[in-house]
């Protein structure tokens, strides 16, 4: 492919329900975290195609529950707007509330998060501040929680954003034309206000964009981007941003099942109606996602700009790539100056079981693309019987392999489970080997639709694969994800530990 053509998916990995700005010279995407911990990855770019972590917007989320494994739950769809010499992040908790933070450094720190408005089931909330001061946010509706669904709210709010001021007015009922209307992002443009809203659902839904010339209405609707005769499914919920040369680029996800919610970059214009066109156009009003297209007019060449996977752990700690399952503990990590030392802290019990399902203390990063191979080296000291640590792919359905020691021997095991309908966890485990040492090689590929093969090598031998493959699924929400961890099946608390020296993604 030409250096001045890109490919879609700009970033084959999980970033669900992508919101993007630009601020000068850099744009700034943000994306849904759910119940994973650090939330709300900040990713930089100056070409729109490259992307690279900066940052989380928090570490973790100071409510009820989020210490333990929550799936599904914890931050959806945020929005990230610059104002005031501030970028601002709004997002929802479906069982909490409407949030905001803002910073004035995107790589520093990000001010707590601050309750807009305690609400069950408001969700995908984006705020707007106009020319005459006023500002306003309108918001989406869970239905599992609400009640409410295919409908958008709008508030009047103060201009800090920490609070709503008016009773709110539903602007559009999407019931008849618009089923399962979510995730808008109001913008204003030639005196035109618009809503950029996804319609149909998260797998074949399509692009909607709503037009008033007042922000309380009446709104008209046009849907703007279809699947088309593409493989791109429905392609929707995102942001746009202009160029100072007036381009205008449309960020929006694609549901690729297992591999999670991925990103793709598609052109737009402005059509003399004042209607936007996105993708490439295939009638007057509608476009379709394309796979290839010329580069944006980019400010610098950012090619060697890329989404962090491999860690060296250098002087001990994980990089930004990486999310605990619930809020982080000091107690699962011992500081160390050489490798990542992960204690082995005790498997919780929930709904009378322990498994690996529930888990807090899982290091996780997101499948990155569609086949990899990832590679591990891991000594595991063990204080008591039943420590044991291991590589896993986790979703609904899970592996891993893992070294367990009990009554003072080293064994190679293999773990897997999933989550029933009834909530409840099957999960089992087969011995593989007894092994001479507790230090250990493990390695596992990761093949189209999510087919898993995974080895082990000991010291000065050969590669051996486990015979049994694995199908990875996708999580809560979530696609599968790709990890370490130390843990004991112990009630007490152990002093074992195991040191991971480095974690190698290569893309097949």
């Amino acid at each position: 492919m030409s250096l001045n053509f890109y490919k879609n998916p700009i970033i084959c990995a999980d970033y669900s329900d992508p919101d993007i700005v630009r601020v000068d010279d850099d744009f700034f995407m943000v994306s849904s975290s759910f119940n994973h911990m650090p939330a709300l990855p900040i990713l930089h770019s100056k070409d729109l195609v490259n992307w690279h972590i900066i940052n989380h917007v928090f570490s973790s989320l100071d409510l009820p529950g989020y210490d333990q494994v929550q799936p599904g739950k914890g931050v959806w769809a945020p929005s990230i707007r610059y104002h005031d010499h501030k970028l601002w992040v709004f997002f929802s908790t479906p069982d909490e509330g409407i949030f905001m933070c803002h910073t004035e450094d995107p790589w520093g720190e990000w001010s707590k998060p601050h309750c807009v408005q305690s609400a069950l089931g408001w969700i995908d909330p984006c705020p707007f501040w106009d020319e005459d001061g006023s500002a306003w946010l309108v918001h989406a509706f869970a239905q599992s929680r609400s009640g409410i669904k295919h409908k958008l709210q709008l508030f009047e709010m103060k201009s800090d954003g920490s609070a709503l001021i008016d009773e709110g007015t539903i602007i559009y009922d999407g019931t008849a034309d618009l089923p399962t209307l979510e995730g808008p992002k109001i913008y204003k443009r030639n005196g035109w206000y618009y809503i950029f809203a996804p319609a149909g659902g998260v797998e074949t839904g399509w692009q909607t964009v709503l037009r008033s010339k007042n922000i309380k209405g009446p709104w008209t609707a046009r849907n703007v981007l279809f699947q088309g005769n593409t493989a791109i499914n429905g392609p929707h919920q995102g942001g746009w941003v202009e160029l100072d040369n007036k381009e205008c680029w449309f960020v929006h996800f694609q549901d690729a099942n297992l591999y999670g919610r991925i990103v793709h970059l598609q052109p737009m214009y402005w059509a003399d109606d004042d209607w936007p066109r996105i993708g490439e156009i295939k009638d007057n009003n509608a476009g379709q996602p394309v796979l290839t297209w010329k580069k944006p007019l980019s400010i610098s060449n950012t090619d060697d700009y890329t989404i962090q996977t491999s860690d060296s752990f250098a002087h001990g700690k994980y990089g930004l790539q990486w999310q605990w399952q619930a809020n982080p503990q000091k107690q699962w990590l011992t500081d160390n100056n050489q490798a990542l030392i992960l204690n082995c802290y005790p498997l919780p019990y929930r709904n009378e079981q322990q498994t690996l399902y529930f888990a807090p203390n899982l290091l996780l990063q997101k499948f990155s693309s569609f086949q990899f191979t990832a590679q591990t080296e891991l000594n595991l000291n063990a204080e008591q019987s039943g420590d044991f640590a291991g590589l896993i792919i986790y979703g609904e359905r899970y592996a891993a392999l893992v070294i367990s020691y009990y009554n003072g021997e080293y064994s190679l095991y293999y773990r897997y489970g999933w989550m029933k309908d009834s909530g409840k966890v099957d999960e089992y485990r087969e011995k593989i080997t007894t092994l001479s040492s507790p230090n250990c090689l493990f390695k596992v590929t990761v093949g189209l639709n999510g087919i898993c093969q995974f080895y082990y090598q000991e010291q000065n031998s050969e590669w051996q694969q486990i015979v049994r493959n694995f199908a990875a699924g996708k999580g809560k929400w979530v696609g599968a994800k790709i990890g370490i961890f130390a843990s004991t099946e112990s009630k007490q608390n152990s002093q074992g530990k195991c040191e991971f020296k480095y974690f190698n993604i290569t893309h097949i």
